[in-house]
């Protein structure tokens, strides 16, 4: 059982606590998928408290087919789903609001990092959405090509044809900027 789910399991168990550590553990990168989604900063992280809200309150149950992130990434997924369907309207805001500055010593270091991360965040609000989704989930999350294909709803195949394209579109609008972009490979 992942730390999570063990969490989870306190948390149905009457410690409070648990859930905390729960919201500490997921908040910042389920934020940054729900952006993904949605494209509105502010949005995302009132969907990411809804999401929270639900477990807390509704508490969904946990089968254990997937690893407990996943689960918490679909039900955010939904929610934000969901709420497209009632704006009907695409709002946009730059995926690099998601990031923190990290404290480098090397402040040139830093900012060329910096940079290349603002030219692939641009690049990526230039896809499809299913495409910058799929790269959010395997390259930014670090979720497995099964596990993103359970968020998405797609077949292992799926995601795996889902994440050639995306790359190869990622590569093209790099490339439109001047930009050869090797992390992609």
């Amino acid at each position: 059982m992942d730390n999570g789910a063990s969490s989870y399991s306190r948390y149905l168990a009457g410690d409070d606590s648990a859930l905390g550590d729960i919201v500490r553990e997921y908040k910042d990168g389920l934020i940054l998928y729900l952006n993904s989604l949605i494209n509105n900063i502010h949005d995302a992280e009132e969907l990411m408290e809804e999401t929270f809200y639900k477990l807390a309150y509704k508490k969904p149950r946990f089968s254990g087919k997937s690893s407990f992130k996943t689960w918490l990434y679909s039900i955010g997924r939904n929610l934000a789903l969901d709420h497209l369907r009632r704006t009907k309207k695409k709002k946009h805001a730059s995926l690099e609001e998601c990031y923190e500055l990290r404290s480098v010593t090397d402040i040139e270091e830093n900012y060329i990092k910096e940079e290349e991360k603002l030219m692939v965040h641009k690049a990526l609000k230039n896809l499809r959405i299913q495409y910058s989704q799929a790269i959010c989930l395997t390259y930014i999350e670090g979720f497995s090509n099964s596990e993103a294909a359970t968020i998405m709803h797609k077949t292992s195949r799926q995601m795996t044809n889902l994440l050639y394209q995306a790359k190869k579109a990622l590569r093209e609008e790099l490339e439109k900027e001047g930009i050869s972009y090797a992390g992609m490979g």
